[in-house]
């Protein structure tokens, strides 16, 4: 994998350095915000480890916001000596993935830059466009359309719906959906779930001559274009 290393503190490159090209990395350096603002923005990184106080007269953060208004969303670990509970929020807020508290152990900075790289490669083999019948969901363009017909739904439903046809043909039991589209690790006993399946059903089936989503009884629900 090629990274960028942003560290102003000799010791603490070397150190980072040596680690991540005996692991296998091909790694840019930069030892200040200007020279570290030009190679994250004109390179092309499978990472990004960033220093949050840098001298050059940009920091760390502003090196992250840029990269997040360009869109680019290359997994970026944030290094800093400020362990306040408030810097680790505001450094994951500004755009970082990941948040390392110095001093630190190698071996920890290592597994955690894994596991954003695995975390990216991941996204990256997730298809953008997925399709069922004439059904089909774009999630860069955030659109729905249905034998040519644009649906538009809201946040909710359209993350209900990218689940379900995630795991198209399948039935999808209440817990899943409470646990992956709404984020509940028990069940709130409110009728949340059937309010949304009953919109989302009014939106990509009504109008439509084979219904896609299907009430399974006593199990969950089923996005299917397969005869009943």
């Amino acid at each position: 994998m090629k990274l960028l290393l942003v560290e102003d503190n000799e010791r603490v490159a070397r150190f980072v350095n040596k680690g991540l090209t005996e692991a296998g990395h091909t790694v840019d350096h930069a030892d200040n915000g200007r020279d570290g603002m030009f190679l994250a923005v004109s390179g092309t990184y499978d990472a990004i480890v960033i220093d949050r106080m840098l001298p050059g007269g940009v920091d760390g953060l502003a090196i992250v916001e840029a990269l997040r208004k360009q869109g680019n969303q290359v997994p970026i670990l944030i290094l800093s000596a400020l362990d306040g509970v408030d810097d680790r929020i505001l450094g994951l807020k500004r755009g970082g993935d990941d948040y390392l508290v110095k001093p630190f152990a190698f071996g920890e900075l290592l597994a955690r830059l894994d596991a954003l790289l695995r975390r990216s490669q991941s996204q990256a083999l997730e298809p953008t466009t997925m399709l069922l019948g004439d059904l089909s969901l774009d999630m860069l363009a955030h659109k729905v359309t249905r034998a040519g017909k644009t649906i538009a739904l809201q946040p909710r439903e359209f993350k209900l719906l990218s689940y379900l046809m995630r795991h198209a043909n399948q039935v999808v039991t209440r817990t899943m959906l409470l646990e992956n589209v709404w984020d509940y690790h028990f069940d709130p006993q409110t009728n949340v779930i059937d309010v949304h399946i009953s919109k989302l059903r009014q939106k990509i089936d009504a109008g439509f001559a084979t219904p896609l989503l299907r009430t399974v009884r006593n199990a969950g629900y089923m996005l299917t274009d397969r005869p009943d």
